[in-house]
């Protein structure tokens, strides 16, 4: 199984990647323009904006913090510099500039239409993904977030709102801050106000608020229910019963399911003005799933199963039926692993292996990513962040940050003012019986191995009785600050310390405390036979192709290749 403990090598490779696109300033105003890495490409057309890099790359952040949760200042700063974006105008995009009725919808081509449109109102309707701000039944709104007729924006928000308090307890985004608006206006919200909004908003219309204006979509409201459980988490609020309600209307009316239990067809969207259901094949349904499963596993189960037995995925006997957009294929390995469907998880993962192109960037091969065979300079964030989560934890990380959410850890001993990029932590927590803490570090820029650095220790009961021990010996270069703190002299590079909050014995001294073999967590899940590698060949653990060329670009034989239509809603 997964490492609950641990980051592996891919997990720190990309986190070391995130946090230079968190904290590296751009210009996301109406006279700017985000920069280059941000993904506004994945998905055309309901997907194709940055805000869902900034959305989709947050997953991973709470995973990341439930294995390290003695070290979460990184995930701070990520989760500050993806929501200081989501607030501005390129973040809000769509709604600004999609003024009205598409001008080009009588124009779309016939596969568009088939895939996306009531073939009934083919000419006179928008697509999906033009948000139509002014359109009736709501009229022009300028502020996105207080739009009747824009959830996706707003739920997407409270849930890396949510995302922030989970890793930092600390609630400077509950302070008013400003949304962007129309014609550079500005709006002033705060956490709790956002979440109160759409709980009214849902409470009035128990089908759903609308996602853009006259859709309905399960996938967008699925991840706006997730925000709403998070906040409940942190406040104690009880707000998420608007969703459980909206489950059983899902079940009614944007669902069809046989009487065993399988689903026939899952809706894409529905127009309640229009009263059109879009119907999509059960693949559609990953796309619900993967929000739905901390919220509802039972049916969350029933849509992953019928997918990939409907797809063929779940036979390993098969050949992987891939599809035009790798969302999905991504989505049934992260479902896999959550689910613990090893046979699944094996068939999928190796396809992925072969054909996604991982490997390991920059000049000294220090980040990671996949390149899913594109001819661009930097890893597709979207993409990348889904399958990211398949990196970190063990089977059920993603479901436990819901379901398991870990608060304890703001009341125990804390690492902080860590030098990352150069110092990374791959493990810290307080083991709870013995109240050891224990750190794992590592060079997480390859050049500053063996420099000197220093770290804080927080939160200790008493500095005058903690002992430390460094890869298995006393460890005296330390001292205390105060009481309760105290800075730690290091030497960057792979090291296991133990903060003893007392003198150790011999029954409380870890045993066997060596880095191990740095194993690939989602591959722990695979049998040891059943073959993982790359073009038939059984791979290393995290070993990608060799770096080489220009740093900050996958530099990688990632080759040509595109994503050249929107994801197949027939299966």
């Amino acid at each position: 199984m997964g490492d609950d403990h641990r980051l592996g090598r891919r997990a720190r490779g990309w986190l070391r990647f995130l946090h230079r696109k968190a904290t590296t300033p751009d210009d996301w105003s109406s006279s700017g323009r985000p920069a280059p890495w941000w993904d506004d490409k994945s998905t055309p057309p309901v997907l194709n904006f940055a805000r869902f890099d900034l959305s989709e790359s947050s997953y991973a952040v709470p995973m990341m913090a439930d294995v390290t949760p003695a070290w979460r200042e990184v995930y701070v700063d990520i989760m500050d510099g993806l929501l200081s974006r989501h607030t501005t105008h390129w973040a809000a995009i769509d709604w600004l500039t999609q003024i009205g009725h598409d001008p080009d919808r009588a124009h779309y081509p016939e596969e568009f239409i088939k895939l996306w449109l009531p073939r009934h109102l083919a000419g006179e309707y928008d697509m999906p993904g033009w948000t139509a701000n002014g359109v009736e039944p709501w009229g022009l709104a300028p502020d996105p977030v207080g739009a009747e007729g824009n959830l996706f924006f707003k739920g997407w928000l409270n849930l890396l709102l949510g995302f922030h308090g989970y890793v930092s307890r600390d609630r400077k985004w509950n302070e008013p801050f400003s949304v962007a608006g129309l014609d550079d206006t500005t709006y002033s919200w705060t956490h709790d106000g956002i979440n109160a909004l759409l709980t009214r908003q849902w409470t009035e219309r128990p089908e759903g608020p609308h996602c853009e204006n006259t859709k309905i979509w399960p996938y967008c409201l699925s991840a706006a229910g997730l925000g709403l459980r998070m906040h409940d988490i942190l406040t104690g609020g009880g707000d998420h019963w608007v969703y459980d309600n909206w489950v059983e209307i899902l079940r009614q009316r944007y669902l069809g399911m046989t009487a065993g239990g399988t689903v026939e067809w899952t809706a894409l969207y529905y127009d309640p003005l229009a009263d059109y259901v879009h119907r999509a094949g059960p693949t559609s349904g990953l796309s619900i799933a993967v929000y739905m499963l901390p919220q509802n596993p039972v049916l969350a189960e029933a849509l992953y199963r019928t997918a990939v037995d409907k797809i063929g995925w779940s036979d390993p006997t098969r050949p992987v039926r891939s599809l035009p957009d790798p969302r999905f294929l991504l989505l049934g390995i992260v479902l896999a692993r959550e689910f613990g469907d090893y046979v699944t998880f094996a068939n999928l993962d190796a396809y992925a292996e072969e054909h996604f192109r991982p490997g390991f960037f920059g000049s000294a091969a220090d980040d990671f990513g996949w390149g899913f065979g594109l001819d661009e300079p930097f890893p597709r964030g979207q993409l990348n962040g889904l399958l990211m989560m398949a990196e970190i934890g063990g089977p059920g990380a993603w479901s436990r940050v819901f379901t398991e959410p870990n608060l304890a850890k703001f009341d125990q001993p804390t690492v902080s003012e860590v030098d990352f990029p150069y110092l990374g932590i791959d493990m810290a927590y307080n083991e709870g019986e013995t109240g050891i803490l224990h750190i794992g570090t590592y060079a997480a820029t390859s050049s500053h191995r063996g420099r000197a650095t220093t770290f804080r220790v927080s939160q200790l009961a008493d500095t005058a009785t903690c002992v430390l021990r460094c890869d298995g010996a006393p460890y005296e270069r330390w001292r205390a600050l105060d009481r309760h703190t105290i800075e730690v002299d290091l030497v960057i590079g792979d090291h296991e310390l133990q903060v003893f909050p007392a003198p150790p014995t011999a029954t409380t001294i870890p045993i066997g405390t060596e880095r191990g073999h740095d194993v690939h967590p989602r591959l722990q899940l695979v049998d040891p036979g059943v073959h993982s590698g790359l073009a038939g060949t059984r791979r290393p653990a995290d070993q990608g192709a060799a770096p080489g060329g220009a740093a900050g670009r996958l530099d990688l034989p990632f080759g040509g290749g595109s994503i050249p239509r929107p994801p197949c809603a027939c299966c």
